[in-house]
């Protein structure tokens, strides 16, 4: 991860400007932050939590099922690209031609080594005050999934079994982790 801070803290007007590089780029607290691409297995494991979204949420009409590059602007300095985002129908009014503006039902990232220290604190705490319900770290090493919850105190770790995890956004739904885990064997 590499952060760049300038004089005064960035907005949208200067995100749209970074260079179509290959790389992640986000604003977080006004400061440009750059990840490089993500890796064939961080990509497999996000393709097969979200082709789950999609047949349990969004095919069913329930909300709308969003992968990474995504610009979701949760405020006018922080515009960040999640790996995965679903809005629920009833929220749909954040999605815009151009972003998401607005706090999603919920925020999935995939741990890679240039993102963990950037996943498990910064953005994890951006979420909570931005008001995401449900947030998501998806640990690709060690097989886990952990489920944070908005509370009115703040995040909340949500204990979940190991092969099912089910949505607190929606509670009819959950999504099968060994099958997520499987997509990635060998990668």
């Amino acid at each position: 991860m590499n952060t760049a801070r300038t004089g005064s803290k960035l907005t949208y007007a200067h995100y749209v400007l970074f260079p179509d590089d290959g790389r992640r780029h986000e604003i977080i607290d006004g400061d440009h932050v750059v990840n490089p691409a993500p890796s064939p297995r961080h990509q497999a494991i996000v393709l097969a939590l979200a082709n789950q979204l999609l047949q349990r949420v969004q095919q069913p009409g329930l909300g709308q099922v969003f992968v990474s590059p995504i610009d979701v602007e949760l405020s006018p300095h922080d515009i960040v690209q999640p790996d995965l985002v679903l809005i629920l129908k009833e929220h749909r009014e954040i999605i815009t031609p151009k972003k998401i503006k607005g706090a999603p039902d919920l925020i999935v990232e995939v741990l890679s080594d240039s993102s963990e220290q950037l996943d498990r604190t910064l953005k994890r705490e951006l979420y909570q005050r931005a008001g995401v319900p449900e947030y998501w770290i998806v640990d690709p090493g060690e097989q886990e999934t952990e489920q944070y919850v908005l509370e009115p105190d703040g995040y909340r770790l949500h204990q979940h079994s190991a092969e099912t995890l089910r949505l607190q956004v929606l509670p009819e739904v959950g999504v099968e982790l060994g099958q997520v885990w499987r997509s990635a064997a060998g990668l």
